[in-house]
């Protein structure tokens, strides 16, 4: 638990202290892959672990995912530029990748069904927590020490984590037979996954949609992934086996969890947008905002694991859907007289809704599965999560700029050119960033420093029109969003009945659910 924590921290820490790393060591350009480097690493080694778990046995892989974590955790903070960083936090999401799905492999391991769903309603409520109290821990680290030491402080709790996994983790059983692996599989999933994450990452930011730089990575990509399909209907130990998508339950919860981090992400991205812009509190503020819905989140976590034992895994599934579903559509309706109080409110709904879903992906399909597949099926349910969490911050994004560009276009720019004198230049930049970069210009605009620094009456013609261009902006992304959840309600009226183990008095018991 406490490892699975440090790295479920380490993003949301590292994002703190970004200020001052590249104060330190410049590359301001750079800046932005030093998440992307450690998403990519992080996606795409989460299918190996978990095949690799099922191959070599839990504790190998488990303290070899710790090992490399530490390992760039310690060269991340002797980094001494910005290149050696984005590198070392590619080594590091090797790492974090391989241990994030082991932990819930190794759940479904020593625990049956029924106390399975009570721990990873606790570990579910883990990455809510992290997302809490990482902002604070990783403010405090940077002004009590440096940034240096919001790596360096995984290193004893890593060490600590492999000591004891290395020593209490049961060891696997030897075998005669001659291990396996796929390598075909691993290098055309690796080049089709990071080739369609970096389209994904960059397209429409960094090039154009139609720019040969993002068609070619998804023609790679395209090309990458059907080849990993034809290697994987003929190979001997399949990375990920193609057969498991003929499977009724693997390919509706992994559906479950895709289109719901569409959703999620999208709460994530664009509330705090709101919540500045809109609403009126700070920037700093504005991150802390999302602390309501997880705490929600780990509150229905934890309850999920007690209630799923009475009500079933499909409704529960249906009713966290719907209860999601239901947050969302208040955030369609959310204006610009909505209050703090209000929106916190709404989010907390949403809240509830993911903690009662999250935990019940991994555990039906460790339920429905035997132990001999439970690390692919276990690591496929994060990896399609991670997948929908990219393709939702893309496509919602999207989303919010063709809609943000469009309206002020049609409102602002006229304005814009008829403004005389002084205000012209000021109007020359705005209509750039129009033109540009329209949720930049929200940021710039609505800005209390930023704001004063332009004049009281241009102020008072535009801002009401930002205002209203992003009301509505959000209202399409919310409203996307809803449509993502409520395919994941269809989707969940498709859930059969899973079986939960249970054990009493040494003998093993089935409770149909």
């Amino acid at each position: 638990m406490i490892a699975m924590l440090f790295g479920a921290l380490d993003g949301t820490i590292v994002g703190t202290a970004m200020p001052r790393i590249v104060g330190e060591l410049g590359g301001l350009g750079l800046m932005t892959w030093l998440t992307t480097a450690y998403m990519l690493s992080s996606t795409v080694v989460v299918p190996i672990a978990g095949k690799f778990a099922d191959l070599l046995g839990r504790r190998a892989v488990y303290v070899s995912g710790l090992l490399i974590f530490m390992a760039g955790s310690a060269l991340c903070g002797m980094s001494q530029n910005m290149t050696e960083l984005i590198l070392f936090r590619g080594l590091q999401g090797v790492g974090g990748g391989i241990m994030m799905p082991m932990a819930m492999i190794i759940i479904g391991d020593i625990f049956t069904g029924k106390q399975r769903a009570k721990w990873q309603g606790v570990f579910g409520g883990i990455f809510g927590l992290a997302s809490v109290i990482g902002p604070q821990v990783g403010g405090w680290i940077v002004d009590a020490l440096n940034w240096r030491w919001v790596f360096y402080i995984n290193l004893p709790v890593g060490i600590l984590a492999a000591v004891v996994i290395a020593v209490a983790l049961p060891k696997r059983k030897r075998t005669t037979e001659k291990v396996k692996f796929d390598v075909p599989g691993i290098l055309t999933m690796i080049i089709g996954v990071v080739s369609l994450l970096l389209a994904l990452t960059f397209g429409g930011r960094d090039y154009a949609w139609v720019s040969w730089q993002i068609i070619g990575l998804f023609a790679l990509s395209a090309v990458s992934l059907f080849s990993f399909v034809v290697i994987e209907s003929k190979a001997a130990e399949p990375i990920l086996p193609i057969r498991l998508f003929k499977n009724r339950t693997f390919s509706v919860i992994n559906g479950i969890g895709f289109v719901m981090s569409v959703g999620m992400f999208g709460a994530i991205m664009f509330v705090p947008l709101f919540m500045q812009g809109i609403v009126g509190i700070s920037a700093s503020a504005s991150g802390t905002v999302m602390t309501p819905m997880m705490i929600s989140m780990i509150a229905a976590s934890v309850l999920g694991g007690q209630l799923v034992q009475k009500i079933g895994v499909r409704n529960q599934m249906a009713v966290g859907m719907i209860v999601m579903a239901g947050g969302f559509l208040l955030l369609t309706g959310m204006g610009i007289d909505t209050s703090k109080l209000v929106a916190s409110s709404y989010l907390v709904v949403i809240g509830l809704g993911i903690g009662l879903v999250m935990p019940l992906l991994t555990l039906a399909l460790q339920e429905s599965f035997p132990k001999s597949e439970r690390g692919v099926v276990t690591s496929s349910s994060q990896f399609f999560r991670q997948i929908g969490g990219t393709f939702g911050m893309t496509i919602l994004g999207a989303i919010m700029n063709h809609k943000s560009s469009t309206i002020l276009t049609d409102k602002l720019l006229p304005i814009m050119k008829q403004l005389p004198g002084e205000a012209s230049a000021m109007a020359s930049q705005i209509t750039s960033m129009v033109q540009s970069n329209p949720q930049g210009l929200y940021s710039m605009l609505l800005s209390p420093d930023i704001l004063a620094k332009i004049p009281p009456a241009l102020t008072q013609m535009f801002n009401p029109i930002l205002k209203a261009a992003l009301v509505d902006s959000l209202h399409s992304v919310f409203l996307l969003g809803l449509l993502f959840i409520v395919l994941g309600v269809a989707l969940s009226m498709f859930v059969g009945k899973i079986a939960i183990s249970d054990r009493k008095n040494g003998k093993s018991e089935v409770v149909r659910q």
